[in-house]
């Protein structure tokens, strides 16, 4: 038996990936890019596009193998309306497409496969259950969902067994994305603008979380659900905010803001294609967007061992460390 990701030097994978070696298993990693990894020493990795049908079928999935979904296009970086739809489906849907036809050719029926929890769109109940309506508010959540219905079809017609995950906004280590234009706000001492009052609370998962969701899944045999991942116990943004600017001695002051001024402008930027947000971010900023996460903890065992502040903080600490190194190789390069 083989555990193949496709998608496995992306963020999650990575860490997934180094979990599964580190354990004695047979890894292949799947993937467009290659990174510097050091279990790459012990594990196979395959150059794939998962949008090409052949490439996918060219890797050597057996009948027993477990295959993982971590291939995505994220919505990070920011892209204009025109060029969403493209942007999304072809790694999103058609990559899924992909994977699951050259799964039935090799008779594999086992899979995990992460989606997000942007399908559910508006909050209407709090917390969200994985029964809450589902509405996604553009092309990312709509590719994704579409991957959830074909994953049903799939159950039904093919007897495969698919766990699927809906994280929040996953950090960790090489990640920064819509956090960086936050630290950047933070480091010069500028005012951080909220959407809302800031009272809402603000969920994340972290990467290491989220791999061992991967991980408990194929433990308990893939159960044929879908499972929220988050944190535990989220602060309010306006808490979450305050500890990050004392972190980083700065002077910002956290400012309140109208939430439906804030995006109707956001929504005037994207209409001029000019966007700073994607509408899926801005829509529910100051909406209790609280995932409940006990179906993971009681059918997979799974918890969230990191908490908010901590992510965020080391994720800043990360951002700071990349800035120092960067002002000095500037440093050494004038000098030269």
């Amino acid at each position: 038996m083989k555990h193949i990701l496709f998608g496995g030097d992306g963020f999650v994978g990575r860490v997934l990936a180094a979990k599964l070696v580190a354990e004695g298993e047979t890894v292949i990693v799947a993937d467009i890019n290659k990174g510097d990894c050091q279990h790459y020493a012990n594990c196979l990795w395959q150059q794939v596009d998962v949008t090409d049908a052949e490439q996918v079928k060219g890797v050597d999935i057996q009948s027993d193998d477990v295959v993982y979904n971590l291939s995505a296009k994220m919505l990070s970086p920011i892209v204009t309306r025109a060029e969403r739809h493209e942007f999304f489906w072809p790694v999103n849907y058609d990559g899924t497409v992909n994977i699951l036809e050259a799964m039935k050719q090799a008779g594999a029926i086992n899979l995990v496969h992460f989606t997000t929890d942007m399908i559910y769109g508006h909050t209407h109940t709090v917390p969200m259950k994985e029964d809450h309506p589902v509405q996604p508010l553009g092309e990312y959540g709509e590719s994704k969902l579409a991957t959830e219905e074909l994953a049903e079809t799939w159950r039904r017609e093919h007897g495969f067994n698919i766990s699927i995950f809906r994280p929040r906004l996953i950090i960790g280590p090489g990640r920064l994305g819509i956090l960086k234009k936050l630290f950047t706000l933070v480091d010069n001492h500028l005012p951080v603008p909220m959407i809302g009052s800031g009272k809402n609370p603000y969920q994340f998962v972290s990467v290491f979380d989220c791999a061992d969701a991967a991980y408990l899944a194929w433990k308990a045999d893939f159960p044929n659900e879908a499972f929220n991942l988050g944190s535990s116990n989220p602060p309010s943004v306006r808490k979450l905010l305050s500890r990050l600017i004392k972190e980083a001695n700065s002077k910002s002051i956290l400012l309140p803001t109208p939430g439906w001024a804030v995006k109707r402008t956001l929504d005037l930027l994207d209409l001029i294609n000019k966007p700073i947000m994607d509408p899926e971010q801005y829509l529910i900023a100051d909406e209790e967007c609280l995932l409940d996460c006990s179906k993971a903890e009681d059918l997979l065992g799974w918890k969230a061992n990191y908490n908010d502040d901590d992510m965020l903080i080391a994720a800043y600490r990360e951002y700071s460390q990349d800035r120092a190194a960067q002002s000095q190789q500037a440093t050494t390069a004038a000098a030269a």
